[in-house]
């Protein structure tokens, strides 16, 4: 049994992917895995994806006729070009594609030869691209039920398996989690990250947001800001006298959910997945530049009751600080916030798609 895992190289394509890949070598008839991912991801999830990696170029396509479309044109082709070769060569039961311009080339041309086709969307609005292959996978796996109307497929298709997080995100005891941190666990606790890229934005406006707070010392902060603006957060955050933990890239992410109690991030699919997982109320600031894929991601907590929403252009210091403050506040709202995931029901997704993967063999 060949599965060949198709997908971009953000972390929100590449995280479900490796949770998929994990997942599947854990099973009793053991598959064997090969990862495609493109060159922009090199040296990324080598160690940690435990299995077979290979890598394509890295396909954009500008539309725009100019010398620019000329080279993307020819960047595309000869990303086409390795995909079929990889194809061909490894000779997959089945391909997975995780979305992205990246994983086109990987189901397109399994479609051509007759071999059996997966596609995940992590968001609650579909990408561009699976839009696209949609229409000529075997099945089409989604993370949210509100997905399926966005999809122009029939209903038998599509499934509904969650979206997989990766197997050590296992929720800790909050003393222990505190400990990990050398914090108070007793005391109000904020986890700050901008996604895998990190946000400048949200950086520079949260640390601006603390400063305004009168009792800021009645609270600890688990920051993650990436590498450019470590040094001036470590700056600020003593100048404050706030206990803070800064980290440019933190793994064990786990701990940092287990230890919080509010996060103020961006909502991305795996981000929004990990909080439901761990129950995290939320201030959710969505990217405005990712096709409107946070916003849609950040109004299913909303609706549920589980995340406040301040929108990109109204992030201002004053706003954030006020919205922390009244939950800091009121730890009633808190606790019916973290109430509130409940109606997201559990769903083991990795284990959901590798049964759905392996169903097609």
């Amino acid at each position: 049994m060949k599965i060949l895992i198709a997908t971009g190289s953000s972390g929100g394509h590449i995280f479900p992917a490796l949770a998929l890949a994990q997942e599947l070598g854990l099973r009793d008839k053991q598959p064997e895995v090969l990862l495609l991912l493109p060159r922009r991801s090199l040296g990324k999830v080598v160690v940690a994806a435990q299995c077979a990696v290979e890598y394509t170029g890295n396909p954009k396509l500008i539309l725009k006729f100019n010398r620019e479309f000329v080279f993307s044109l020819i960047g595309l082709i000869g990303g086409f070009w390795q995909s079929l070769r990889i194809l061909v060569k490894f000779k997959p039961d089945v391909v997975v594609g995780f979305g992205s311009l990246d994983s086109v080339a990987a189901i397109f041309f399994a479609w051509l030869l007759r071999i059996k086709t997966v596609i995940h969307e992590q968001n609650v609005m579909p990408g561009r691209a699976n839009r696209l292959l949609a229409k000529i996978a075997d099945k089409v796996a989604i993370s949210f039920p509100q997905s399926s109307g966005d999809l122009a497929v029939s209903s038998g298709k599509i499934v509904l398996t969650g979206n997989p997080l990766r197997r050590e995100l296992i929720r800790i005891e909050p003393k222990a989690a505190a400990d990990f941190f050398n914090f108070d666990y007793r005391k109000f606790t904020i986890l700050v990250c901008g996604g895998s890229q990190s946000s400048a934005r949200i950086n520079t406006e949260f640390i601006k947001a603390l400063s305004l707070m009168d009792n800021r010392q009645a609270l600890q902060v688990i920051h993650l800001c990436g590498r450019q603006d470590y040094d001036f957060l470590k700056e600020r955050y003593q100048a404050l006298g706030v206990e803070a933990r800064l980290y440019d890239f933190f793994q064990r992410m786990h701990y940092a959910y287990s230890a919080s109690s509010l996060a103020v991030c961006r909502c991305g699919a795996t981000t929004v997945s990990e909080l439901i997982l761990f129950n995290l109320p939320a201030v959710l600031v969505p990217y405005p530049y990712a096709y409107m894929h946070q916003a849609a991601n950040a109004g299913i907590l909303q609706g549920a009751g589980s995340a406040i929403i301040i929108q990109d252009r109204e992030l201002k210091p004053d706003i954030l600080k006020e919205e922390i403050i009244k939950l800091m506040n009121h730890p009633e709202r808190l606790a019916a916030m973290r109430l509130a995931f409940n109606r997201f029901g559990v769903i083991d997704a990795k284990k959901e798609l590798a049964r759905l993967v392996q169903a097609l063999i």
